[in-house]
């Protein structure tokens, strides 16, 4: 598929997207970003490093400014975004490795947690709890 029928493709999946796999395609983004940038700092490519790294900061703050304050879960998922934003800079400014691959194995479980509830709200079955 050549770069056009690309971004043609990508542009009419976000336009038709709900806004649950909007997010999912947010996590789902951040981590390929996270991951290009730990290849990056692999093989010394630090502009390349630098790029993806503010790529998925960006996403993060996307994520930060979508969320409802009248759920209690936004407040937790802020401090935990703001940590991994936290992460991302020290990765980028001191080189760590270790803060990058925490930040990509935390996305990684948002995402899954997010498939989940994605799953059991298209099932319609409700939280267990409520009725």
């Amino acid at each position: 598929m050549n770069a056009q029928a690309q971004q043609t493709y990508l542009q009419m999946q976000v336009n038709t997207a709900s806004p649950g796999e909007l997010t999912l395609m947010l996590y789902n983004g951040c981590i390929r970003f996270m991951k290009q940038a730990l290849k990056c700092m692999e093989s010394k490519d630090y502009a390349g490093k630098n790029e993806f790294i503010l790529r998925a900061e960006n996403i993060i703050d996307e994520l930060l400014i979508t969320l409802d304050p009248q759920y209690e879960i936004s407040e937790n998922l802020s401090e935990l975004y703001r940590y991994m934003k936290s992460q991302l800079i020290q990765a980028n400014m001191k080189l760590q490795t270790e803060s990058l691959e925490t930040c990509i194995r935390l996305m990684t479980e948002l995402k899954d947690t997010w498939v989940e509830a994605l799953k059991i709200a298209k099932k319609g079955t409700p939280i267990q709890g409520q009725a």
